[in-house]
């Protein structure tokens, strides 16, 4: 540790706790941390499969239905952990929601998913935000011995961003970004559309990401809702492929 020849304070690390968050809050949005949500189509293998979409424009329309399910049925779980990111109010969340999901595929996908990005943020945020991990340890192992949660991905997004620091507003529209994100990439994998033509795709959709977002933003579970039935019912289809490279 040094001191400059000015009399600054040493570099000991980071200037203040809301720049620490701020690395936080980027690395829980890059794509290298490893909870999985690549493995995941988001319905759109099965979609593929079933002729729903065969073109880029089709493509472009099954992103424009998704995130508008998305916003409808995810956000205000997303929501309601970030402003309140505790325990209590995240096993609600949990268990609202693994009894609002109908479709089986997708239940699994969101569990799969949220309990290894809890993992994860538990493991790799544990020196400055221990909570993560004490609420991890503490769901995993209850007085009668079973799990108190499912652990789907919503509210643990939710969750993670609001222990964080993210604001409400901010937590959804980031999860509205990874869930773009991770089906433009699968798109990417499907060969419907190039490396490079994704970046475009996704810099066009981000404008439709962020109208979902003010469409459906700051809103009660008791609001939420399913308004793509079809996309659900292909979703559940994606068990009984031939053959299949993800597994949702």
């Amino acid at each position: 540790m040094e001191i400059d020849k000015e009399g600054n304070q040493p570099d000991n690390g980071f200037a203040s706790s809301d720049s620490a968050l701020q690395w936080s809050q980027w690395q829980l949005l890059d794509s290298i941390l490893p909870t999985g949500g690549f493995a995941h189509s988001l319905g759109l293998e099965a979609a593929i499969q079933t002729r729903l979409v065969s073109t880029p424009e089709d493509l472009q329309t099954f992103i424009t239905h998704l995130l508008d399910n998305t916003g409808s049925l995810l956000l205000p779980y997303v929501y309601s952990a970030a402003i309140s990111p505790d325990m209590e109010t995240w096993c609600k969340l949990d268990k609202t929601l693994d009894a609002t999901l109908t479709n089986q595929v997708g239940r699994k996908a969101s569990t799969a998913q949220g309990s290894a990005l809890m993992r994860v943020a538990a493991t790799v945020f544990s020196e400055t935000q221990p909570c993560l991990k004490a609420m991890r340890n503490a769901s995993l192992c209850s007085a009668s011995g079973k799990v108190l949660v499912c652990f789907h991905h919503a509210p643990i997004f939710g969750l993670v961003c609001g222990v964080l620091g993210m604001d409400g507003t901010t937590a959804q529209r980031a999860y509205m970004y990874t869930t773009m994100r991770d089906v433009i990439s699968a798109a990417t994998r499907l060969n419907l559309v190039g490396p490079l033509g994704a970046a475009v795709l996704q810099h066009q959709m981000s404008k439709v990401a962020e109208a979902m977002v003010l469409k459906w933003m700051d809103r009660s579970v008791e609001e939420s809702c399913q308004i793509a039935p079809l996309l659900d019912t292909v979703q559940g289809c994606h068990a009984y492929l031939f053959s299949r490279l993800f597994c949702s």
